[in-house]
């Protein structure tokens, strides 16, 4: 099939690339034409598994073409993914701006019948919207050209998109036409051969379906931190807890681990999006906000151990922190608890060193420009050298087996505050470490113990 994804940002990219490995015609578009030029020159702009090395093969066999001209790849194809971005306003809803104005483009330049599919996550009543921006635009035309809307939200996972992208759990269709269902039926027929998981549903639902997965998942994230947080002062072990509660099959262990609060750029804002939207209709979400209230809280808790061990002014102190990015495997800072962290800790007159295999680069250039008190590190281990501190936020897999007396001959205090539980109160104890994780007392270590 001939296709258009519109938008080369993360779902954009990954969505337009695995097309493009099942022998699909993409040309993936957008208007940064500094973008464009580096995808062309085999720059991609984002970290992902496996993503970079698909991109270049399928450029070399003609399957995927970046371009600027939406109406050059509008002329070819017959699918057009809207794959745009949808940031959050101030008052926490979702900016359509972006979508609304790829909708006026497809409407300039479709030219034949389109099959128009929403793959950003956008809010229930989107793809009427999409509809009558494309529709007016036909009528400036005088064209009598038809068109289908579909709704086909994505459920990808930075860190493993690709994999997703290629194999995927399930696939979501919302559609108004039989004819417009059995098309998309055939695009995924090579990623989804058990038909089960091809779910199709009217569009309104389809839109609410993933901001209903992502609210969710953020709920058990914020439900463990509450339970983490009363285990901290019962004396109960959250991670015991999660172990006990995650065998329950009902419960599962996916998403109940404790740690300093979810960030990046889909549950943040998507819960944000839905208490919105609620409220445009006149409900509060008395969940939903808690959900956001913990999590915002659960940002802080390693800064309230800190202060809580060395002191509610920081000036003279100096901390390790291992891990920028929101979550492993990504370069994304969207959200990230490192933000808060960082700023926070740097307020109260602290100095930061900062270690992450992918993000630093984005760090520096947008995230914590002008923040002089961060310096940015080579090597965890560099990072390490005379702060009082080591601080793990991001759990990736170089930090989860660390040479423990390296850890503590290069700190001036053997002190380490785990945001995501890595490692044994036990086996540090015996390194003489103080360890202080999410949801547990404690441990003060003496060596040889």
């Amino acid at each position: 099939m001939r296709i258009a994804v519109i938008g080369t940002g993360y779902v954009g990219l990954v969505t337009g690339a695995c097309f493009s490995e099942m022998g699909n015609k993409i040309w993936c578009v957008d208007v940064d034409e500094k973008k464009i030029e580096n995808l062309n020159n085999g720059i991609i702009p984002i970290f992902e598994p496996g993503l970079a090395d698909m991109v270049a093969r399928n450029r070399k066999q003609g399957h995927l073409r970046f371009t600027t001209g939406i109406e050059e790849a509008l002329a070819q194809c017959e699918i057009c993914f809207i794959a745009v971005g949808t940031p959050m306003g101030e008052d926490g809803s979702a900016d359509l701006q972006y979508v609304t104005a790829v909708a006026k483009d497809i409407g300039r330049y479709m030219a034949r019948h389109m099959y128009v599919v929403d793959k950003s996550t956008v809010p229930v009543g989107t793809a009427a919207a999409v509809r009558e921006a494309v529709q007016e635009e036909l009528y400036r035309r005088g064209s009598d050209l038809t068109f289908d809307v579909i709704s086909n939200p994505e459920f990808l996972k930075e860190g493993s998109a690709v994999s997703d992208c290629l194999k995927p759990d399930r696939i979501v269709i919302g559609a108004d036409s039989e004819d417009a269902a059995e098309l998309m039926k055939d695009l995924y027929k090579p990623y989804v051969m058990n038909t089960e998981n091809f779910i199709v549903m009217d569009v309104a639902s389809a839109e609410m379906t993933k901001y209903a997965a992502n609210c969710m998942l953020a709920t058990k994230i914020s439900f463990m931190n509450e339970i983490s947080n009363i285990c901290e002062r019962v004396g109960a072990d959250v991670n015991k807890v999660r172990m006990g509660i995650g065998s329950d099959r009902r419960i599962g262990y996916s998403f109940i681990y404790p740690g300093c609060g979810y960030g990046g750029s889909c549950f943040p804002k998507d819960v944000k999006a839905l208490i919105r939207t609620a409220g445009q209709y006149g409900y509060h979400t008395r969940l939903l906000q808690a959900v956001e209230d913990v999590n915002q809280a659960q940002k802080r808790v390693l800064v309230e151990k800190i202060t809580g061990r060395f002191g509610e002014d920081l000036s003279g102190k100096c901390f390790a922190i291992w891990g920028l990015a929101f979550k492993p495997d990504t370069d994304d800072m969207r959200e990230a608890a490192a933000l808060t962290i960082i700023s926070e800790l740097t307020a109260a007159g602290a100095a930061v060193q900062a270690y992450d295999p992918k993000a630093m680069a984005d760090a520096k250039e947008f995230y914590l420009k002008g923040n002089d008190r961060v310096t940015y590190c080579d090597t965890k281990y560099e990072a390490l050298k005379g702060a009082d501190a080591l601080v793990l936020v991001t759990e990736w897999k170089e930090f989860r087996s660390p040479d423990f007396y390296e850890i503590k001959a290069r700190l001036r205090e053997p002190v380490i505050f785990d945001g995501r539980n890595q490692y044994s109160p036990k086996r540090i104890a015996r390194y003489g470490l103080e360890y202080y994780q999410i949801g547990a007392r404690p441990v003060i270590g003496r060596e040889g113990n």
